[in-house]
C-alpha cells in the first residue's frame, strides 16, 4: 500500500520557531509568518486527515481541504502548513478564522465554506512515499515540496526567499502581515521542538496567554463576562499574572467564552499573585491570542486586544519566553 510506512499524523507535532531578531541572510531562507492554525496533513493514498499542532483531528472542520489528498494521487505524504482565512484585503485574519475553528459538526462546517472559506498554505513535507524526510535539510525538503506542485482551489505553496531577509521583512511590513519566519536551509525537521534553526520575527506585539479567570462585567456587560484574566505558566505550575483583556470581543464571543469557562470555575486561584476579590477563577486550560502595544516593567500588558482562542494549543504550548521578551 502507498502509505503503509507513514506514521499517524496525530503522533507528530510541528517543528516550532524561536522568537528573535532577523538573522543574517547567509544560509537562511525567509517566509511569511501566517496568522492561522498550524496543521499537519496526511494522505496515505486513500484517506486524507488533518491534525492541529496538539494532535486534535480537524479533518471535518475544514472540508474544502479534503481535495488535497486526491490531488496527490498515489503519492503518500505528510505535509506541514497553516490553515488561514483571508479577509477582504487578501490578508490572513485569525478573527475571521474563529468562525470556522469552533465548528464541530461536519454539516455546519460545510455550510460555512461559501462564506468563510479557508486555505491551507503548505510550507514543508515530512514524509513522501516510503521515505521520511525529517533528517533531510530544509533545502532538500523544499525541492521535494515544489516537485509536488501543490496548487488547488483551497491550497497552495507560498514562496520562500533565500538570502533576502531585509527585503522579505520590509515586504511583510508594507503588506500588513504578522512577520517573518527565517529558516536555516541546512536544518533538519525536528517534530515538536522549538528550534533556533527557525526564527520568528514578529512585527506586532502579539502572544498567546492562558486564561486563569475573569472579572464580571459592568454597565452594558453587567451579569456577564467583563474581562479575561491572563497569565503565563511558571515552573511551579502557577500562572504569572500579566493583566486582563476586556476589548476585542463581540457580544456573541463573550457569551461563548463564558459558557466555555463556567464549567471550569474554581475557588482556588491559579495565579501566583493576589488578585481582586471580585475575580472569578477557573482551572487554566484555555489559551487565547492577544495583541498589545507593549509590556510594562512589571510584565503587564498595555492596551491589550483579544484576537481569539487557540483550540489547537494547550497551556503547556504557550511560549513563555516569547511573552517575556516583547517590549
Amino acid at each position: 500500500m502507498p502509505g503503509e510506512d507513514l506514521p499517524p499524523a496525530s503522533t507528530l507535532r510541528p517543528m516550532l520557531a524561536t522568537a528573535g531578531p532577523l538573522p543574517p541572510d547567509e544560509g537562511c531562507t525567509f517566509e511569511a509568518k501566517w496568522d492561522g492554525v498550524r496543521a499537519l496533513a496526511r494522505w496515505d493514498g486513500t484517506r486524507f486527515a488533518l491534525h492541529t499542532r496538539n494532535g486534535r483531528e480537524a479533518t471535518g472542520t475544514y472540508p474544502e481541504l479534503a481535495g488535497i489528498g486526491p490531488s496527490l494521487g498515489a503519492i503518500a505524504a505528510i505535509l506541514d502548513g497553516e490553515v488561514v482565512a483571508l479577509d477582504e484585503r487578501g490578508l490572513p485574519s485569525f478573527q475571521r478564522l474563529q468562525g470556522r475553528m469552533h465548528v464541530a459538526s461536519q454539516r455546519s462546517a460545510a455550510g460555512l465554506v461559501p462564506t468563510v472559506p479557508v486555505t491551507y498554505l503548505v510550507f514543508d513535507v515530512l514524509h513522501l512515499g516510503r521515505r521520511s524526510l525529517l533528517a533531510e535539510p530544509w533545502s532538500t525538503r523544499r525541492d521535494a515540496l515544489e516537485d509536488l506542485s501543490l496548487a488547488g482551489p483551497s491550497w497552495a505553496t507560498p514562496p520562500s526567499f533565500e538570502g533576502e531577509g531585509e527585503g522579505t521583512l520590509a515586504a511583510m511590513r508594507a503588506r500588513g502581515m504578522e512577520g517573518v519566519v527565517a529558516k536555516r536551509t541546512d536544518s533538519a525537521y525536528l517534530p515538536g521542538v522549538r528550534s533556533k534553526a527557525w526564527t520568528k520575527v514578529v512585527l506586532t506585539a502579539r502572544d498567546e496567554f492562558v486564561v486563569g479567570g475573569w472579572l464580571p462585567g459592568e454597565g452594558r456587560r453587567a451579569g456577564g463576562l467583563g474581562a479575561l484574566l491572563l497569565g503565563l505558566p511558571t515552573p511551579e505550575g502557577r500562572l504569572r499574572f500579566v493583566g486582563g483583556v476586556g476589548t476585542g470581543f463581540s457580544d456573541a464571543e463573550l457569551r461563548r467564552l463564558q459558557a466555555a469557562l463556567e464549567p471550569a470555575v474554581t475557588t482556588v486561584s491559579p495565579f501566583a499573585e493576589k488578585l481582586p476579590g471580585k475575580a472569578v477563577f477557573v482551572t487554566p486550560t484555555l489559551v487565547v491570542d492577544v495583541e498589545y502595544r507593549e509590556r510594562t516593567s512589571a510584565g503587564i500588558l498595555r492596551h491589550p486586544s483579544y484576537k481569539g482562542t487557540r483550540v489547537d494549543k494547550e497551556p503547556a504550548d504557550v511560549d513563555t519566553v516569547a511573552g517575556v521578551d516583547h517590549p
